[in-house]
């Protein structure tokens, strides 16, 4: 949205003082101008001026609501670009301050959604770039009868196409939903967290995996039996013991002796 002075059409006392009171705030911005910077009376002129056109303020803050933002939020940015607009005025210029006010004001609060208003942080040049892509994409479309492709947008922008790719994908960031969020579709009554995977104990195992493995081939083959009942069988100590028609000391001794080979090969630098 663009707002100048000439777009914001509303009752004068929604917006700026009325004509005596607008009177009394032109000879206050003359006054302060005039003042020494360290005059007493400087910041109760300045905090006067603030006052008489605060409801400006809130006024332009309102045309940004319903777009994510707290009101209250805008109104405070609104508020920033107002003291902004009091302290950097110059009357000598002849301008109206309204006219130098509400491009500050305005600037400040698209400043904040630009800034403030991204869950998840994007570089500035790819919110800027999404503003433009959403800028020229209706009339894209419009000249060239449908709707626009990558290849179009770049050339129209003159950026790269994986810049514009970039660009659209940056618009995911603006919002994301909490992980606390309901499913939609046949997990309908699921939260989001729910559906998420976790860390598969197997996959992380791989690599040992395949490290033991040559190591394994190079242990006797009773203590290869063993290895392979105990921890790919899940067998108990006696019941191999019973199996291999030995005592279950003795498949204690040669299970220590194994891993104590195991451990020690993996243990070494390679």
């Amino acid at each position: 949205m663009t707002v100048t002075a000439h777009s914001v059409r509303t009752p004068r006392t929604a917006r700026t003082p009325g004509t005596e009171a607008e009177a009394a705030a032109q000879a206050l911005l003359t006054l302060l101008a005039d003042l020494p910077a360290d005059s007493p009376d400087r910041p109760r002129v300045r905090a006067r001026l603030i006052e008489l056109y605060l409801p400006l303020a809130e006024y332009l803050a309102r045309r940004f609501r319903n777009r994510g933002e707290p009101l209250d939020d805008l109104n405070q940015v609104a508020g920033v670009g107002l003291i902004k607009s009091v302290d950097g005025f110059d009357p000598s210029r002849g301008a109206a301050f309204t006219s130098y006010a509400i491009p500050m004001i305005v600037g400040e609060i698209k400043r904040h959604f630009r800034d403030k208003g991204w869950d998840v942080r994007v570089p500035r040049r790819l919110q800027e770039l999404r503003l433009e892509l959403g800028r020229i994409s209706a009339g894209l479309a419009q000249e060239l009868g449908r709707s626009p492709t990558v290849a179009d947008l770049a050339a129209r922008l003159g950026v790269t196409e994986e810049e514009v790719i970039e660009g659209l994908e940056s618009g995911h960031a603006y919002r994301v939903l909490s992980i606390n969020a309901p499913a939609g579709g046949p997990e309908a009554g699921a939260e989001i967290a729910d559906l998420l995977g976790g860390a598969d104990r197997a996959l992380e195992e791989v690599d040992d995996r395949q490290a033991l493995r040559p190591l394994i081939a190079r242990l006797p083959a009773r203590e290869q039996h063993i290895i392979a009942m105990r921890f790919f069988g899940n067998l108990t100590q006696v019941q191999i013991a019973r199996q291999l028609g030995i005592s279950q000391m003795h498949v204690s001794r040669l299970l220590a002796h194994a891993l104590a080979f195991l451990r020690g090969e993996l243990a070494e630098p390679r």
